[in-house]
């Protein structure tokens, strides 16, 4: 397998494609994660997954389901792209003679493509959270015996420094606006808030999936130079995906809470990462960094396995006019 048969074009467009097809098919329970881990003891709205977008439904309507779907059908091509193919990037510099990786350079690998694709996740969660969550905060004001904010931003903006508002109606923020404001008041820097956490959530993330995944997938070939069945990928991505998200969960609510720039009444800020993890332990106890874990799995599993699936079929090769052979076509974990 020689690095001139290795299209990055093709790798992107492979991996864009499925990006935006697995958003489209569970962007709705991703909506749901982001609200539960959003809840605070006392002040629950939801009490599961089907409970939120049963009200979600009711009160904003189908198309609330699909609240900061843009900002991620937009910003998944280059995020999904970047995540993909630096892997293969990195696995395919690491082996040498095209022998097999060792699970540590498989880890390592897994690192690198975790670390190039924060450059696009962190501003992309920040917008989508701030859309997914305006309904939570309108739902829980208008909750009984839940008192609504009263000092109010003047300019019905969704971002202060200290305190954040969330209009009633949840359809009138856009992620434009919570750029504009972010950018005018605190620079790129506004954009990349919660880097740390997002860091700390996507790294191990990409060191437990793709080794996990590569190897899951190589049970499936018929012999060691063959290409595992589609069906055999999916199913080998849908399991390493959500065996990865659940580990990493805890450093996804921290990271929710970190980006969240609405707070609803009562709602505590916090200051940085490790601020966040003291307050959540003492205040909620650890069960808190469990929340939205079967719904970050449920996202995960059929995200990454649409993702294997389009990656190993080739779109991006067949668009370009580059798959002359089966044969030629990189797999992303080449053994």
């Amino acid at each position: 397998m020689s690095q001139q048969q290795i299209s990055l074009p093709a790798k992107l467009i492979n991996g864009g494609l499925a990006g935006i097809v697995g958003v489209t098919c569970v962007f709705p329970i991703d909506l749901a994660k982001t609200r539960l881990q959003n809840q605070r003891q006392g002040q629950q709205v939801y009490k599961s997954m089907m409970d939120c977008l049963v009200k979600t439904v009711r009160s904003e309507g189908y198309f609330g389901m699909y609240r900061g779907a843009a900002v991620n059908l937009t910003l998944v091509t280059p995020e999904k792209a970047i995540k993909l193919a630096a892997n293969d990037f990195f696995r395919h510099h690491l082996s040498k003679d095209g022998k097999g990786l060792t699970v540590f350079k498989e880890m390592l690998a897994g690192c690198g493509a975790g670390m190039c694709q924060v450059v696009i996740t962190t501003p992309m969660e920040m917008l989508k959270i701030q859309l997914q969550d305006a309904g939570r905060l309108a739902a829980q004001q208008r909750k009984p015996g839940i008192l609504a904010p009263t000092k109010l931003n003047p300019t019905n903006a969704v971002l202060s420094r200290s305190y954040t508002v969330v209009p009633s109606s949840p359809g009138t923020v856009s992620a434009t606006q919570i750029a504009k404001d972010l950018l005018l008041k605190e620079g790129i820097r506004g954009l990349y808030k919660g880097l740390g956490a997002t860091l700390m959530r996507d790294v191990p993330f990409s060191i437990v999936y793709f080794p996990l995944f590569a190897n899951l997938n190589s049970l499936g070939k018929p012999s060691p130079e063959g290409a595992a069945p589609f069906y055999w990928s999916f199913v080998a991505g849908c399991a390493a995906g959500s065996t990865a998200a659940v580990v990493v969960n805890p450093c996804d609510v921290v990271k929710t809470r970190l980006q969240s720039l609405n707070k609803g009444a009562n709602e505590e800020t916090y200051s940085g990462v490790i601020d966040c993890v003291s307050k959540i332990l003492r205040k909620e106890g650890p069960s808190a960094f469990l929340k939205g874990a079967g719904c970050r799995a449920l996202v995960i599993a059929p995200l990454f396995g649409i993702a294997q699936v389009m990656y190993f079929v080739g779109v991006g090769e067949f668009i370009l006019g580059l798959l002359q052979d089966p044969q030629s076509c990189v797999e992303i974990s080449p053994q």
